[in-house]
């Protein structure tokens, strides 16, 4: 007899969501107009949703940042050593995606498409393609 997995709820899947971005945000040094623009919530809706205990909801878009975010450091992490990892999303960058913006800010001003591609490029060189 097989068992069904069972699958966390909605509020677990948030609380360890924004757990590990908050662990993220504080890896980068971000700052909290950062870290909440990112995230695509105001600046108190941020404060809230990193403290243990947050009960609000996401929206899909916002839990769909957090996952490519997530992404992002993980394949940081893999593809450069430890300090270029933790400040390369705040250093400016001259590649195609950025024109001399940080990732950062890139991330911010292009919304979900543009952090999705990030992680894209990321996951390109971490692959060696």
């Amino acid at each position: 007899m097989q068992l069904a997995a069972q699958t966390p709820a909605p509020a677990e899947v948030t609380a360890v969501a924004l757990k590990a971005y908050a662990r993220i945000v504080e890896a980068w040094s971000l700052g909290l107009r950062e870290a909440a623009g990112l995230a695509d919530m105001s600046e108190s809706t941020w404060k809230r949703a990193r403290k243990p205990g947050f009960a609000g909801e996401l929206t899909k878009d916002q839990m769909l940042r957090l996952s490519a975010v997530i992404g992002i450091y993980k394949s940081l992490e893999l593809y450069f050593s430890e300090p270029l990892a933790r400040s390369w999303v705040t250093r400016p960058n001259t590649g195609p995606l950025f024109g001399g913006q940080r990732p950062v800010d890139s991330a911010i001003d292009g919304g979900l498409p543009q952090i999705l591609a990030i992680r894209t490029y990321l996951d390109a060189l971490r692959g060696g393609a």
